[in-house]
């Protein structure tokens, strides 16, 4: 991200795939002297909560990866494992909610892997550091990281601030890629059964 022009920066949020698409968001600006952490250090920044189901997660994907060199008598297994792992993720998203400040609440407009749109009152700056909490209720998670504006935009009464992400675990990246994805899909099956309906 250091060293990118704002051009780069566009194209990099254009690379991937955004769904427009309501998710609730907690956006804080950062100070302009603020110094964003190497991605492999974010974990040491994120609040407690964030840490603990990030950690949970490993231990899952760790869990169930030994089961597919068994064959089909693991399937069973996996098919359990998996349920308990849905269960601690439900169980982990209800925590996570807890992470949400009322106080720093906005929505996005739409957003991707690279980066988010959010609706915003006021207008902020290009290259403005914001801290963000991506609460994803969907996939029954939520995603700690850093962002930067790239473009500000006014549209009616709010402003649309258009953000790439500049600290981001690689695999909370591939979970909003995925959400994203997950989502186009709900909605193309929902259109194509209204059309059919009609």
């Amino acid at each position: 991200m250091h060293g990118l022009s704002l051009e780069e920066k566009q194209q990099q949020f254009n690379e991937f795939f955004t769904i427009e698409h309501a998710i609730r968001v907690n956006f804080k600006a950062l100070e302009p002297n603020f110094v964003l952490p190497e991605a492999e250090d974010l974990s040491e920044h994120m609040p407690y909560a964030f840490r603990v189901a990030s950690e949970a997660s490993a231990i899952d994907a760790q869990a169930l990866r030994p089961l597919r060199n068994m064959g089909e008598h693991a399937a069973e297994l996996a098919n359990f494992l998996n349920a308990q792992s849905r269960k601690i993720d439900l169980l982990m998203s209800l925590v996570l909610q807890q992470q949400d400040d009322p106080s720093l609440a906005y929505e996005s407009y739409r957003f991707g892997g690279g980066g988010i749109v959010v609706m915003c009152d006021e207008p902020y700056s290009v290259e403005q550091n914001i801290e963000l909490k991506l609460f994803l209720k969907e996939e029954a998670s939520a995603i700690f990281c850093y962002g930067e504006v790239i473009k500000c935009e006014q549209v009616g009464e709010k402003h649309h601030v258009s953000l790439i992400y500049n600290c981001i675990r690689e695999e909370d990246q591939d979970l909003l890629v995925r959400a994203s994805l997950h989502l186009q899909t709900a909605q193309l099956r929902k259109r194509a059964k209204h059309q059919k309906n009609d």
